[in-house]
This record gives C-alpha cells, structure tokens and sequence, in this order.
C-alpha cells in the first residue's frame, strides 16, 4: 500500500507520540490502522457519489504539507475533525472501535485521525490536483473546474480521484474498472472489509 507507506515515512513518529501522549511504537501501529480506514471511507464516498465534494475540499488541502516531512504545527486538528465526520458520518463511533479491534486503541486512533486526516487530502491532492496521480497523463484542470470532475470520463478529475484512490488500496484503477461502482477487492486487511459494511455506498 505505497500511499500509506508514503505518509507513513513523512510522518515525524517521535514527535507525534509525543504530541498524544502515547508510545511511538504504538502510534506507528494506530496510524498504519487510521491511514487505511480514511482513504477507505474517501473511496467509499467517492464511489457513493460524492467525489465532487472530495475535490472540492482537496482544493482546500492543496499544500506542501508532506514536502520535506510534515510539520505538525502547520496541521489543523479543528479541520481534521471536521473531515473525519465528513467520511465516517454517523459511523465514526464504529469506525473507531473497529480500528481498536485491529490491535491499535480505540482512544489512540480517535486522538491521531484528526491529526492525520488533513495530511491524506494533502496528499490526494498532490497527486490529483498537480498531475501525480497513478496514471500520469496530462496536468489536472484547476481545482475550481469541477464541471469536468462531475462527467468521470477518461482524464478528468473524478477518474483520477478513483485511479489513486484504488491504487492506494491496492485495488485498480477506475480506467481499468469497467465497473467502478463495484466494491473492490481490499487488501487493507479486515479494517477495510468493517468499512465497507458500515459506509455502504459512501455519503454524499
């Protein structure tokens, strides 16, 4: 899974325990939980409906928060929140007891996701708003363009959100899927397969 891999490696672990009181060994464990289970929930939304809202707000997350390693002070805990609700719903209670189930602490994953959320829409929106999404291909429109987002047709933003997203889950790419609707095969581990029956089609 390159794209928690990827996150991971940007991730300053010391300090993050640090920053929520937990041992760093730990934290690695809840985050290598929490990355999976956010792209999880923004693919299920994606695939629900609502990959115009999720590009709306990678518009928002279009920043160089990874380049060089994150710098926590630069991360918005009150946004995080905010972005949480918005994937997870009324299931985010769930969502964070099934992580704890997965062998990370409920109450750890629940202090790290608001830390993490904003640095996965940066991420997704390096790749998909700056043209390095897993296909390559030709640079993305503006992120106020979402009328060609809307169409999901070869090249536009709406595939490269799902060619990304599939790819950071181990899946293939929306390009590749004649059916993009159809839930893909997880290699997340269970954490994803919990996801999949508590977010259905995603929320709008």
């Amino acid at each position: 899974m390159a794209a928690v891999d990827e996150i991971l490696q940007s991730l300053p672990i010391d300090q993050l325990a640090q920053q929520v009181g937990a041992d760093p060994q730990e934290v690695q464990q809840a985050a290598q939980s929490a990355l999976p289970a956010l792209l999880g929930g923004l693919q299920a939304n994606a695939q629900g409906g609502g990959a115009g809202s999720i590009l709306e707000a990678l518009g928002q997350h279009d920043n160089d928060l990874l380049s060089g390693g994150v710098d926590l002070g630069q991360v918005d805990q009150a946004d995080g929140e905010k972005i949480a609700s918005h994937i997870f719903g009324d299931n985010q209670d769930q969502v964070y007891s099934a992580l704890g189930g997965s062998g990370a602490g409920g109450g750890l994953v629940k202090r790290l996701i608001p830390i993490l959320a904003p640095i996965v829409l940066s991420y997704l929106a390096n790749k998909v708003l700056k043209g390095g999404g897993l296909g390559g291909g030709t640079a993305a429109p503006a992120p106020g363009g979402t009328d060609n987002s809307a169409q999901g047709g070869p090249g536009s933003l709406d595939s490269m959100l799902q060619d990304v997203l599939g790819g950071a889950l181990g899946g293939g790419t929306a390009t590749q899927q004649q059916a993009p609707q159809q839930p893909q095969q997880s290699t997340g581990g269970s954490i994803l397969d919990v996801l999949g029956g508590l977010l259905g089609g995603g929320r709008r």
